[in-house]
């Protein structure tokens, strides 16, 4: 299975916005030029986090993105079921009822067996995704990281905030 880079950006900019300072936010350029993104390409990604309540956009000169609920209650799985969709990474066409060696349709009225795997293991990588929360990856960030990184990381943060005249902003 290959996720898209959107993925990788949308739990890194989550990441990141989890760091603003109470009702702050970040533009969505200062978070692509942190990763060395497109604009453009980021914005597609953030606007699939702010319509599955992940983010909160917000409109104006000091307008942005923040986190729409605590870091601790967005699991990577919402991030992820965001960018990818909600479908599994496995769609059975059930191929063995097609070409030469068909059969009647009473021949396969068991599901197919690769089908049935394939969705184990999408129940397995999805259960495991839903129990890391956006909190323990900035924690063991914060706890394992190279000290350069989190001081030039948090220095960014800081830098390209904007605070919030009022907590009854408008959405965008």
């Amino acid at each position: 299975m290959k996720l898209g880079e959107g993925v990788e950006a949308a739990i890194h900019c989550a990441s990141m916005l989890a760091g603003v300072d109470g009702n702050s936010t970040m533009s969505g350029a200062a978070m692509a030029e942190a990763f060395g993104l497109s604009p453009s390409y980021l914005l597609k990604h953030l606007n699939q986090l702010t319509a599955a309540g992940i983010l909160e956009s917000v409109s104006g000169p000091s307008g942005g993105y923040r986190l729409a609920r605590p870091a601790e209650r967005i699991t990577l799985l919402d991030i992820v079921l965001a960018v990818e969709g909600r479908e599994p990474a496995f769609r059975c066409g059930e191929i063995r009822q097609r070409g030469p060696v068909r059969l009647d349709a009473s021949a396969y009225v068991k599901p197919c067996g690769i089908n049935a795997a394939m969705l184990k293991a999408e129940r397995a990588y999805r259960t495991a995704l839903a129990e890391v929360k956006v909190s323990d990856i900035v924690a063991n960030y914060a706890a394992e990281g190279d000290p350069r990184s989190i001081a030039a990381s948090c220095a960014f943060v800081e830098r390209h905030q904007r605070p919030q005249k009022s907590a009854s902003s408008k959405q965008i």
